[in-house]
């Protein structure tokens, strides 16, 4: 059977983010929907967090997929390996860079009574913030999903699908930071790769001396907050519960970082160029030393827009402070899949979701990031170890980095990208200071989560 595939709103690829079939586990999953579906009765879909789950009458039908261009092999992959099921496949944003299109139709849905989609993906990791108080996102671990399953993601992987103890997506990828660098060079230049911030930002100026042009970090990117002040344990975004939010950027967590960049911005070894622009490409990519960065940067930039030649690239730990005893990483991106609550064929939504996240032949063999599954991260791995294109060991890093993301750097219903974009960004090209942009940047997060409405705490 061929898929029926459409596209809805802006089909604008997400650019940040490639499966044996597990039938056991899909076969479980099944009879844990139809003892649900059974359990509950029909009716109609009650808010999650509010009490129990019921499902609506369970009619069968079309499975309805919204995916971006990024996760549109995944559901053709899967249709052709399900001929059986008929899908209605859309192409949709993945509410890119926040677009809340999702949210948006979502409210005109529940206006009209009808339009939900079965299964979507977000490349957002806070679509519950306002998915699960709309009642669209199904509890997937009362009933739906084994705990067996459930268990083998990554430690932390879905916190930000969990809702007062319920879990309400499941986390596709990750986006750990770690250290990407120019393995050749680095020998070739007697250079040592740091293992401590500090290491890092006396290299920077080291570097700025003995080999002025080269690069040893990028900060021109909306995500700078994430990949450099997220790790260092910068207290601007706690968020402490689901419409609280704790902010404090004058920190000595947030300072001994903006300090760090700074030197390094005006040293001119830390970019001030997003690593996409083709500024970036045509006149810094060849001249990249060092770049800290999230998993994804091994495919997307260094194969991919660079055009890095292999045996070059190879991975590191991201360092941590001296003071700091173990390390600790940022995340830059990933993805979530939800389950609506208002799916009448829950049988196969939630076979679809489960095969989405956790099949080999699709987040091994396929998927562009690191897989939030454990086991299909392992597969993963091998596959770009047997690629031939990094140096050294790829895959005690990257594993290692995916479970030391500080957690207290939270998924906020506000962008932090955008609070950055807004605020810093354009003062920092006019030649301020991080540092002295402290105050405004708290500032402007506080702004940005009231008017979300959040209860916002400031320190």
């Amino acid at each position: 059977m061929t898929a029926k595939v459409r596209a809805v709103g802006a089909n604008t690829p997400n650019g940040t983010r490639a499966g044996r079939r597990r039938t056991g586990m899909l076969a479980a999953a099944g009879a844990l929907v139809l003892a649900t579906v059974a359990a509950c009765g029909g009716g109609s879909s009650t808010n999650g967090s509010h009490g129990g789950f019921k499902p609506v009458k369970q009619t069968g039908g079309a499975l309805t997929v919204w995916v971006d261009a990024s996760r549109m092999d995944a559901a053709k992959l899967y249709q052709q390996q399900h001929p059986d099921v008929k899908m209605n496949i859309v192409s949709y944003d993945g509410d890119a860079n926040g677009s809340n299109y999702l949210r948006t139709k979502v409210s005109l849905f529940n206006r009209t009574h009808k339009g939900w989609p079965d299964v979507v993906f977000s490349s957002q990791n806070n679509e519950t913030t306002w998915a699960v108080d709309a009642g669209f996102t199904a509890p997937l671990d009362k009933g739906l999903i084994p705990q067996s399953t459930l268990a083998g993601w990554a430690k932390g992987a879905n916190a930000p699908c969990t809702v007062n103890g319920t879990l309400y997506c499941l986390r596709n990828d990750l986006a750990q930071t770690v250290l990407w660098y120019n393995a050749p060079l680095m020998k070739q230049w007697g250079y040592q790769v740091p293992q401590t911030w500090e290491q890092y930002q006396a290299l920077g100026q080291k570097v700025a001396t003995e080999h002025p042009g080269y690069l040893v970090g990028s900060a021109g990117d909306t995500w700078a907050p994430e990949l450099y002040m997220w790790p260092s344990k910068c207290g601007a975004n706690q968020i402490t519960g689901p419409k609280a939010v704790t902010v404090s950027t004058g920190s000595a967590n947030c300072t001994r970082m903006a300090s760090l960049l700074d030197t390094l911005i005006k040293n001119k070894t830390m970019s001030m160029s997003s690593v996409f622009s083709s500024d970036f490409d045509k006149n810094e990519a060849s001249k990249i030393l060092m770049l800290p960065g999230p998993s994804w940067f091994g495919g997307a930039l260094f194969q991919g827009s660079f055009k890095t030649p292999a045996h070059q690239i190879a991975v590191a730990p991201l360092p941590k402070w001296s003071a700091d005893s173990g390390g600790t990483a940022g995340n830059v991106g990933g993805g979530t899949w939800l389950l609506s609550a208002h799916s009448a064929n829950l049988k196969a939504a939630t076979a679809f979701l489960t095969w989405v996240t956790t099949s080999d032949d699709y987040q091994a063999k396929l998927a562009p990031g690191y897989p939030a599954y454990s086991a299909a991260a392992r597969s993963w791995l091998a596959k770009q170890a047997s690629s031939d294109y990094f140096t050294g060991d790829i895959a005690a890093p990257l594993q290692a980095a995916a479970d030391q993301v500080w957690p207290d750097w939270g998924y906020g219903q506000f962008s932090q990208e955008a609070v950055w974009a807004a605020t810093v960004t354009p003062q920092l090209t006019a030649g301020k200071s991080i540092v002295s942009l402290l105050p405004a940047w708290q500032t402007a997060i506080a702004n940005y989560a009231r008017a979300a409405g959040y209860k916002v705490t400031t320190q």
